[in-house]
């Protein structure tokens, strides 16, 4: 299962819409070691002379990179993800999680170009 789902929000999912804040809530409480990540990302990112900060660190476990896994992959909680920090996120390899200031800036087109995908493997993320 992706998320711990409290029963309010899960009712209230059955009668209509979730408002963003209370998705991102059930997002950080299900996935910590995501929600800690990339917003660790998003502080670097405001500092960084280059504009983005990434992840190079694989996960310490496969709870952790499950908890990444999930929470890029899906649509829903990645576009609440980058409302709720003002970002656009990017990820390769499983673990790789990169934040860029939203756009289409060239950093951003690089990083999610084949070619750094290709340059960006190596033997030990073979089963990730």
């Amino acid at each position: 299962m992706s998320l711990t789902v409290p029963p309010e929000l899960l009712e209230q999912a059955h009668v209509g819409e979730v408002d963003d804040a209370a998705f991102i809530a059930c997002v950080r409480d299900s996935l910590p070691y995501a929600w800690t990540l990339i917003s660790g990302l998003v502080e670097e990112a405001q500092d960084a002379e280059s504009g983005f900060a990434d992840n190079q660190v694989p996960p310490p476990n496969e709870n952790a990179r499950g908890q990444l896994l999930r929470a890029l992959a899906s649509d829903a909680m990645r576009g609440a993800l980058e409302r709720h920090f003002g970002v656009r996120l990017a990820f390769q390899n499983c673990h790789r999680v990169a934040v860029f200031p939203t756009g289409d800036g060239d950093a951003y087109r690089r990083f999610v170009s084949p070619r750094a995908q290709l340059l960006n493997q190596s033997p030990e993320l073979v089963d990730c």
